[in-house]
């Protein structure tokens, strides 16, 4: 039987154009708002056309010593130059990057994930120091 965490994908984010880059400084300031950016494609483009995107981003914070993960936020992408004229006929396009803030008290690992629509799954993480 397939288990769901056997279908997510990892790589080095530098030779590989699915994974999710995860941009926060690995120390953050106990209580404060933290600017955190996860992109596709940061080092190789990801095509983002009709037939090959990516559909969504999702980011979650596991703190140190607790079982759960809270899930911080989640973008959807959905132009892709699709169009009722036909596929990569629009002019609009959308670009797989999401911001959002968190703060913390307690260290943790930062996740995320993707889906691409033809490629699957793809996982990413960071360790996050409170200072």
């Amino acid at each position: 039987m397939t288990d769901i965490k056997d279908l997510f994908q990892s790589a080095d984010w530098k030779t590989e154009k699915h994974v999710p880059v995860i941009d926060v400084p690995g120390k953050v300031k106990k209580g404060v708002f933290t600017p955190v950016s996860i992109m596709i494609g940061k080092e190789i483009p990801h095509p983002n056309t009709t037939a090959h995107h990516i559909r969504w981003i999702e980011v979650y914070f596991l703190p140190q010593g607790e079982t759960f993960p809270y899930e911080l936020g989640r973008a959807e992408f959905s132009s892709h130059g699709e169009s009722v004229q036909g596929p990569d006929t629009s002019t609009i396009y959308t670009h797989s990057e999401m911001f959002l803030k968190f703060k913390t008290d307690k260290p943790g690992t930062l996740l995320a994930s993707s889906y691409c629509n033809i490629h699957g799954l793809w996982k990413s993480s960071k360790e996050i120091a409170v200072e």
